[in-house]
Formats: structure tokens, C-alpha cells, sequence
């Protein structure tokens, strides 16, 4: 007797091809490395170059010459790699002349823009310059460039004192000791700009508060702002200024006199650095203008090369194909081909890539028209990565990989793409709003309020339920959190 079982089978899911992955990577690459990443491919495939022929003397492919080389029909047939190569030739060389990389928005006589590279010295670079003035001895010229290599970008040391010592003897073999590790540290707190190598922000003030004071003893007397830090820091980052006042027994002048002098203090020394190098660029990817009301996009493409296959291998397999009787040739046929398929297959990622951010950004435009017709944020329409995907016809991931690291350049501003998607709430009237609408509002309550009695998230609340937007006070804080604006009480202002 036949007997029955209940078996469970999972299905293999659909493994993705090497395009398809090459192609999933590339839509990640924002535009200002997308030059770098195809410099990079055509290093690694002799047989990908750039094209610098003249564009209008290319010929036109034809889209509907056949493959036969790709066809699906020989799928799972044996490759011979002495087959097919005459068709496999022809196609390959009208491919490759036929695909621009660059839009039809550009002319010839538009210039290239390149994406400016800072050549100055990075922030421990002119620390270790300003190290090398010093007389010191091997010994703390190297405990120098360790600590100063254990900066963080704001320009704090935050690595204990401790771990330094223990690091330089198991890594470096160099004994030291605290005092050693610690006079060192003195020393580079003495560089510029001021406040540099302190271990946390009350030394930070210090060590500014007091370079000013040698440097300004007949200007301005920097005492007080001194005894504020010192002896008041507590206070000082709670903004809890009446108890300063009453604690230090000086008057509400005197305090707001020192209070001035302390805001002028740079909190984050590190960071003047960074900026003063210039280093941080923001390329959009997207350019979208308002032409008498009509929304016009363009991608930016001028940073990438126009790509081919490069003639000289295509002559090789020509050379091959007079020698089809030569089995010894059949190892050199196989890179060769390799080669060519790679370059084939990263010339068309780069088109695709091309159309689906084009197609993708073209819909985030239509679905957010009022906003790039406006600039008005409370214009701004409920999206989430969902719409756009079921209208450009792609899967959600392809979407969030499209949004990722893009910027979109507009008349009223330069923006990254994941801005313009957000959730949804409803109001008092059952309409749909944007919590990017409820979060401008927030911000311009709080913009707009009197900093000597900053809103608190309850009084936010309740202005917000005012205007038909009812917030429960826990999610005022998240959003005021995600704007990096703090609690009230460190807005106070005297």
C-alpha cells in the first residue's frame, strides 16, 4: 500500500547575474565618484577605454541587429569559444561606438566640469608640522605623533591617558609613563588653532580663555569668563545663568560681559581646520530648473568619460578567428572574450544605470511638483520609497539604492534625495500631511519664539493641535531631535 508523507520544499530563490549585481553597485555610486569608479574598471580590463573620437561621426546601431552570441536559446549549450566569431565581432564594434555616457544636454563647446581636489594639508599634518619646531627627543617626538594621531575630527583627545601608554609599548616598544605621556600633551595643546588636544570641552574653553588672556592683557580681562568655566561648568552647559549669577555674586552686566566672550570660543578647534581646507564638495546629481513653470531635470553626466571596447582586442580575436584549426589558441580566445563580455557588460550597467536614475528622479519631480515649483515645504507630499517604485515599475531596493548618497541641485537649494521622502500623518480634517510639513512648522515655531522663555515640547504640542495637527508631546521630541534643535531649556537665551 502506497503510503503518504507531507514533505516541505523551499524554492530556490532567483540568483542574481553578475550584471545585475555590477549594476545594483554602480547605482549606489554617487556622481562625483563615478569617475573614479570607471577609471578604476578600465584599469582592470585592458579591453574597456575611453572614446575620444568625435561623438557626431558615430555611427548609429542598429537596436534590432540580433546577437546570435547572447542568444538565450543556446543558454545551456556547450560554449565552443571558436564559434560565431565573425557575428560576435561585428556586433561588439558597433555596440561599443554607438553608447554616450553623456547626456544630449551638453555640447561639445560645454566645458568639463572636474570635481576639485584639495592638495592641503590634512588637520595631523599641521600638527605634526607644528611638532616638528619643537626640540624634542626621538622618544617624544614619537609619543607626539601618536597622540596626535589619536585626534578625533573635532580635535579632542578622548583616548585615556592610560591606553596611550600601553599602546606605545606593545605596538611601538616604547616604555613611558604618564608624566612622559602628559608633558608631551601640554605641549600640543600649545599649538593652533587654540584649544587643540584637550580631553574634553571645559579644558577646551580653558586652554582658549587663557591663551586670550596672555594675548590680551591690556584689551580685555578674560577673569571671569575663566572663573565661569572653572568653577561653574555645570551650570554653564545647563544654561542655569541665574545661579551663576547668585553663586559668583557679580551682577546680571558682568555676566552677560563674560557670557560674550565665552560664546566667541570654538568648541570644536578640529573642525576650523577641516573647514578652512575646503575639502567637503557637494556634486549634485540631479539638476532641476523651472523654466515659466514647467519642471525641467537634467543628470549630471560631465564628470564620466564616453566608454568602448577597445579595438585592439576586437583586431585579437580577429587575428584568432584566421586560426580556428589552432586548438592552442583556445586559452587566449577565453580571456580575450572575458574581457570583451566584462567591458560589454560594465558599458551597459553604466546606460542602465543612466536611465534608472534619470526615470527614478523624474518621478520623485512629478510626485513633488508643487514643492519644486514652490520651494514651500509644507508643500512637500507624503512618500515613501513604495510610490515611487510602483510607479517607475522597479523593486523598492532599487529605489533606496537610487535615494542613497544622490543630491538634487533646485532654485531654492541643493538637496539629498532622501529628504523628499517621509511618512505620513493625518490632521484634524482626515487629509494626509507630510511630517516633513509638521517639522518645518516646528521649526518655525521655534524659530520664532522668545529665547528668554523658550517653548517646551508641551507648549509645541499644543500650538501644533491649534493649527490641526494633533501630536502627542513624545513625538514632538523625536522630531525636535531629528532636527538637532535641544530642549528648551538649553535654547534659553538672557
Amino acid at each position: 500500500m502506497a503510503s503518504q508523507r507531507l514533505t516541505q520544499t523551499q524554492k530556490m530563490l532567483q540568483k542574481l547575474s553578475p550584471q545585475q549585481i555590477l549594476l545594483m553597485k554602480l547605482l549606489q555610486v554617487p556622481t562625483m565618484e563615478l569617475s573614479s569608479r570607471i577609471k578604476e574598471e578600465i584599469e582592470e580590463n585592458p579591453a574597456l577605454q575611453e572614446n575620444d573620437s568625435d561623438p557626431l561621426e558615430e555611427e548609429v546601431r542598429d537596436d534590432n541587429v540580433e546577437d546570435e552570441f547572447y542568444s538565450e536559446n543556446n543558454e545551456n549549450e556547450e560554449y565552443d569559444p571558436l564559434n560565431d566569431f565573425d557575428d560576435y565581432l561585428q556586433d561588439d564594434d558597433d555596440d561599443a561606438a554607438a553608447y554616450k555616457l553623456r547626456t544630449n544636454n551638453y555640447s561639445s563647446d560645454d566645458e568639463r566640469y572636474e570635481a576639485p581636489i584639495s592638495n592641503e594639508d590634512s588637520f595631523q599634518d599641521i600638527l605634526i608640522q607644528q611638532l616638528g619646531y619643537r626640540r624634542l627627543d626621538e622618544k617624544r617626538y614619537k609619543i607626539g605623533t601618536y597622540i596626535i594621531g589619536n585626534l578625533d575630527d573635532s580635535g579632542y583627545l578622548s583616548r585615556p591617558i592610560t591606553g596611550i601608554i600601553d599602546d606605545l609599548l606593545f605596538t611601538q616598544n616604547i616604555d613611558v609613563t604618564e608624566e612622559d605621556v602628559l608633558e608631551v600633551l601640554h605641549i600640543i595643546q600649545e599649538f593652533d588653532p587654540a584649544g587643540v588636544g584637550a580631553t574634553n570641552l571645559q579644558e577646551c574653553l580653558l586652554i582658549q580663555l587663557r591663551r586670550l588672556k596672555e594675548d590680551n592683557e591690556d584689551e580685555i580681562d578674560y577673569t571671569l569668563p575663566i572663573i565661569i568655566i572653572e568653577q561653574y561648568f555645570n551650570e554653564f552647559t545647563k544654561k542655569h545663568y541665574d545661579k551663576i549669577v547668585k553663586k559668583s555674586g557679580i551682577s546680571e552686566r558682568q555676566f552677560r560681559a563674560a557670557l560674550s566672550e565665552i560664546l566667541k570660543l570654538n568648541p570644536k578647534p578640529g573642525g576650523a581646520i577641516g573647514e578652512s581646507l575646503g575639502s567637503n564638495y557637494i556634486i549634485p546629481d540631479f539638476t532641476i530648473y523651472n523654466n515659466c513653470g514647467t519642471l525641467e531635470l537634467t543628470l549630471n553626466s560631465r564628470n564620466a568619460p564616453d566608454l568602448q571596447i577597445n579595438k585592439d582586442y576586437t583586431d585579437m580575436l580577429s587575428e584568432f578567428s584566421k586560426q580556428k584549426d589552432n586548438k592552442g589558441n583556445r586559452e587566449a580566445i577565453n580571456f580575450v572574450k572575458n574581457k570583451i563580455d566584462s567591458a560589454k557588460w560594465f558599458i551597459e550597467a553604466i546606460k542602465q544605470r543612466h536611465n534608472t536614475l534619470y526615470d527614478t528622479m523624474k518621478a520623485i519631480m512629478e510626485y513633488q511638483k508643487d514643492y519644486f515649483l514652490t520651494g514651500d515645504e509644507t508643500k512637500l507630499k507624503p512618500m515613501i520609497l513604495k510610490n515611487i517604485s510602483e510607479i517607475v515599475g522597479l523593486d523598492i531596493s532599487t529605489i533606496s539604492r537610487v535615494a542613497n548618497s544622490k543630491y538634487v541641485q533646485t532654485v531654492y537649494g541643493t538637496f539629498p534625495l532622501k529628504n523628499f521622502f517621509s511618512e505620513s500623518l493625518l490632521n484634524d480634517e482626515g487629509e494626509e500631511v507630510s511630517t516633513r510639513e509638521i517639522k518645518k512648522i516646528l521649526s518655525d515655531c521655534i524659530e520664532q519664539e522668545d529665547k528668554s522663555k523658550p517653548l517646551t515640547d508641551d507648549v509645541l504640542a499644543q500650538i501644533l493641535k491649534s493649527k490641526g495637527y494633533n501630536i502627542a508631546r513624545r513625538t514632538i521630541a523625536k522630531y525636535r531631535e531629528q532636527l538637532n534643535i535641544p530642549v528648551a531649556r538649553l535654547r534659553k537665551e538672557i
